[in-house]
């Protein structure tokens, strides 16, 4: 048995969940039940981001104690586990006690290590992103991720963070392990950019200015930046610095993020880590954006797609799979209620459902019985798929056996035969179908079960496994 750690990123809780963010966690649940259906053990990671500017602001603008503002907006995302049927063990909020004592252990190390100093500065700052923005990464003097939002001109006394001395370290801990990044494009990405030079970065913010953060160690007039603070969670939540066991046990880990985190947790975080004696992540897996209708999602055009309203129309087990199949996992990739219906009713129910529901009413009507011989494991292809973010092409294949199964039926029309006859087709089929159950379980664990069931021992006509949508009025 294995030790294993993932994280996903922790959200900013200055919004509801959106669909971006479920198809992150999705990710990493099917690669984490896939693991523990190995026989491994893993520490599965999540949790809400919920210090820095933007909060604070969002707060104020709501009329309520920020502290009353992250904990509405955290149960919300702690929410998704039962919506989305997620099962990670740990939540981390970085408003947790020990995190913070984390967050300034980790300062504690870096400073000891010559890495801390402060210095006045003026910078460009995005709120959105929470990072500075030099010239070249502004477009008409607005940063491209956030155009709606103004960027700000900071001017102040600020510890800053030595990233510069670690572009050699970095690089070559890169050259060393080249599956650190995945996909393939995104490590030459973040290659490029240590190797035209690091520049030292902000970590704390005055306190009367933004009094919402991690308090400075032995400076009462500071509190960390946000991203200084948050990274810091990876490992909090294995109870770093106090249970060295069990942070000697499960890290370095691994850690699933959208593209526009690359910098932070390929670069920043792994610098940090060094300076701090620390070792580096395992493997980082660095999805896509979703859009809608080929628009990126944004509150102003009214197109960010909700997760839970998702789970309420379609149910749990069809989001899952349209986030897995349709979405490419290390890219891009779009969302539209019609492709979503489109799946549902062909992929689904149709495919799926129709050809459990045909060969399961012949098979009870027959009183036959299955003593399923199917093997109990995750077909040895697909754990490898899995194991790589590749859940679109493991779906593909399994997704190929059922279109081999509903040929089969179609062409032999086990309804016109006698039982006897057709017994033989009805057991091989079920055998199969068993084994899709099997390899399902990573993805639709729900509906897995529901198949396992029906395919062993005494065969029951089988309930529609995705009933007709009830649209809303």
């Amino acid at each position: 048995m294995k030790h294993i750690y993932i994280t996903t990123t922790l959200p900013y809780v200055n919004a509801k969940p959106h669909i971006g963010f479920a198809l992150e966690i999705v990710q990493a649940d099917a690669w984490v039940r896939t693991q523990r259906a190995l026989g491994d053990e893993v520490v599965f990671n999540t949790g809400t981001d919920e210090h820095g500017q933007k909060i604070h602001d969002k707060a104020i603008e709501a009329g309520i104690e920020t502290q009353a503002y992250t904990d509405k907006f955290a149960q919300q995302f702690d929410n998704l586990k039962q919506s989305l049927n997620l099962s990670y063990t740990n939540f981390l909020r970085t408003t947790n006690p020990d995190h913070k004592k984390a967050a300034q252990e980790i300062w504690r190390r870096c400073l000891a290590n010559g890495d801390i100093y402060k210095k006045m500065y003026q910078a460009k700052y995005c709120v959105g992103c929470e990072l500075m923005k030099t010239d070249s990464e502004l477009v008409d003097g607005r940063c491209p991720i956030h155009p709606n939002m103004d960027i700000q001109l900071i001017e102040e006394e600020n510890y800053f963070f030595r990233f510069s001395a670690y572009s050699d370290k970095l690089l070559k801990y890169y050259d060393e392990n080249p599956e650190f990044v995945k996909p393939d494009f995104r490590l030459q990405e973040i290659r490029n950019f240590v190797a035209a030079g690091l520049e030292d970065f902000s970590i704390s913010r005055l306190k009367s200015k933004m009094p919402w953060g991690v308090a400075v160690p032995d400076d009462e007039d500071h509190v960390m930046y946000v991203w200084f603070d948050a990274l810091v969670s990876y490992i909090s939540t294995l109870g770093w610095p106090t249970d060295e066991a069990k942070f000697n046990t499960y890290w370095p880990g691994i850690q699933v993020a959208g593209k526009d985190n690359l910098r932070q947790q390929s670069a920043m975080w792994q610098a940090m880590l060094m300076s701090a004696q620390l070792p580096p992540s395992k493997q980082i897996f660095i999805h896509g954006f979703i859009t809608v209708n080929g628009q990126k999602m944004s509150k102003s055009l009214g197109n960010v797609i909700d997760p839970f309203d998702m789970v309420e129309t379609y149910g749990t087990d069809a989001v899952r799979y349209y986030l897995l199949r349709e979405i490419p996992a290390l890219d891009d990739g779009d969302f539209t209620i019609e492709r979503m219906e489109q799946v549902y009713e062909s992929d689904l129910a149709n495919e799926l459902g129709n050809l459990l529901s045909r060969v399961t009413t012949i098979a009870a009507k027959d009183k036959l019985v299955l003593d399923s011989k199917a093997e109990q494991t995750i077909d040895a292809k697909l754990v490898e798929q899995i194991g790589k973010f590749s859940f679109n092409e493991a779906l593909e294949d399994i997704w190929k056996e059922v279109k081999k199964i509903n040929k089969q039926v179609n062409e032999r029309e086990p309804w016109k035969r006698e039982a006897a006859d057709r017994k033989a087709d009805l057991e091989g089929w079920l055998t199969t179908l068993h084994q899709i159950g099997v390899n399902l379980q990573p993805f639709m664990p729900e509906t897995a079960e529901k198949i396992l069931a029906a395919t062993s021992g005494t065969i029951e006509k089988c309930q529609p496994l995705f009933p007709r949508i009830e649209k809303k009025q």
